[in-house]
């Protein structure tokens, strides 16, 4: 990992929001040189940076946008993800509200190389301030010709339209996305079809996430040499983590890949409030495995090197808690909320989902038994693998996780449960 400290998503620029603020600073110079390189080589310029989406999923993203069909009859589309339901999770917002110029250009460039006329930009109905400040961001890019017929005077249209979902998790999958944009129920698909060959109303479709299409005109500009060098390098460039919890400074940060969980936490975060211990960490989001507190020494925040210790960077919104904090309320907090927020399409994760979620509430209760923390783990286990999406992953990791990083909270409870007490012989069964 190289030293890097400038900040290229958020820059400390006062104002950037601004259409003519962000054009001082050098803002649509990318898309400017983009339409005037030939399309195919704009997406090989993104796909030699190793940018990989910033969505949870590190897919490479210029290699994403070469599976869009370049002869096709039918229309293209572009989505941008920024439903950002996973909790734990508030980094795109903050591109919406301080940099949202960086990211039309991003998805404007992206359009070009795809061939793409409309772009659609899902955001959850609950960014209402959000959604306000992106809609005069684009209005404004409209009145520029950097949107609209004929951008900048070439034969290169597209289009602009904010569409607001209704504040459901499931949405945040690619295929459950399409779905609502095009006014049915949140389900997701089956794959295969990819949305690259069947997507929105059965046309070519590529998803991106807000913060990986912000990186695009980075990359035009400045070149995919000066990109990859940034961070850890097979997982480029610098990340907007969120960190909440147990921490005196909570709020984004904008680091390179590569950097250090525990400088994360103490240097950039304020270290841990009262000066308590750490018990646990999420690492990227509330569906990524979890950390014990005594693990995170030497940790890199990295796709790679998450992967190597058996969790994941997912969506950078790391989540710290103290040595005090109750883990089975925290796990009993999480799975109800992907009990609430499964679509029901598919019974492992409809009934799974709802099971785990009222035998943790055993355990708060003081009901639970030995049993029942290999019942939960069972559970959670024909979870995993066996649904349409990923949500049902989701909602089996933490629990995967936390019975096998802290088995001994489960058994304490049980230990002080009032209804498990030890079995003792009747005096006449007693034999020496």
């Amino acid at each position: 990992m190289t030293e890097f400290s400038e900040k290229i998503l958020l820059p400390f620029i006062i104002n950037l929001h601004r259409i003519d603020v962000y054009e001082e600073h050098g803002g649509y110079q990318a898309l400017r040189k983009a339409v005037k390189m030939k399309p195919e080589n704009v997406t090989d310029e993104v796909k030699k940076s190793n940018l990989k989406g910033r969505g949870g999923g590190c897919f490479p993203t210029g290699l994403k946008w070469t599976f869009m069909p370049k002869d096709s009859i039918k229309p293209k589309y572009l989505c941008a993800n920024g439903d950002e339901g996973e909790p734990g999770t508030f980094k795109d917002r903050q591109i919406f509200e301080l940099n949202p110029h960086l990211f039309i250009e991003g998805c404007l460039i992206a359009a070009y190389a795809m061939g793409v006329q409309t772009i659609y930009v899902y955001i959850r109905g609950e960014y209402t301030k959000w959604i306000n400040l992106l809609q005069k961001a684009i209005d404004d890019a409209y009145a520029r010709n950097y949107i609209g017929k004929n951008i900048l005077g070439t034969n290169f249209s597209a289009e602009m339209y904010i569409f607001k979902g209704a504040g459901a998790y499931i949405c945040g999958e690619e295929s459950s996305l399409m779905n609502s944009i095009e006014g049915d129920r949140g389900y997701p698909r089956v794959k295969p079809p990819f949305p690259a060959q069947n997507g929105l109303w059965g046309c070519p479709t590529t998803i991106n996430n807000i913060e990986t299409l912000s990186n695009v005109p980075l990359i035009i500009n400045r070149g995919w040499e000066w990109y990859s060098k940034i961070g850890a390098p097979r997982h480029p460039g610098t990340l907007l983590f969120g960190i909440s919890g147990h921490v005196n400074k909570p709020g984004v940060y904008e680091l390179p890949t590569g950097v250090l969980l525990t400088d994360l936490i103490y240097k950039y975060a304020g270290g841990v409030s009262g000066n308590k211990k750490i018990k646990a960490v999420i690492p990227g989001g509330s569906s990524t495995m979890w950390l014990r507190g005594e693990e995170i020494e030497s940790v890199r925040m990295d796709a790679d090197s998450l992967k190597a210790i058996g969790t994941s960077i997912g969506t950078g919104g790391v989540i710290i808690m103290d040595e005090d904090t109750d883990v089975l309320k925290v796990l009993a907090r999480i799975t109800h909320f992907y009990h609430h927020e499964s679509c029901g399409q598919c019974t492992p994760c409809r009934e799974g989902c709802g099971w785990m979620e009222k035998i943790l509430k055993r355990f708060l209760a003081g009901e639970g038994t030995m049993k029942d923390i290999d019942l939960l783990l069972s559970v959670a286990n024909n979870i995993e693998g066996n649904t349409v999406c990923a949500l049902g992953d989701a909602a089996a990791w933490p629990v995967q996780s936390v019975i096998k990083k802290f088995r001994e909270e489960f058994e304490k409870r049980v230990r002080e449960s009032p209804i498990e007490k030890k079995y003792v012989a009747p005096p006449h069964l007693v034999t020496d």
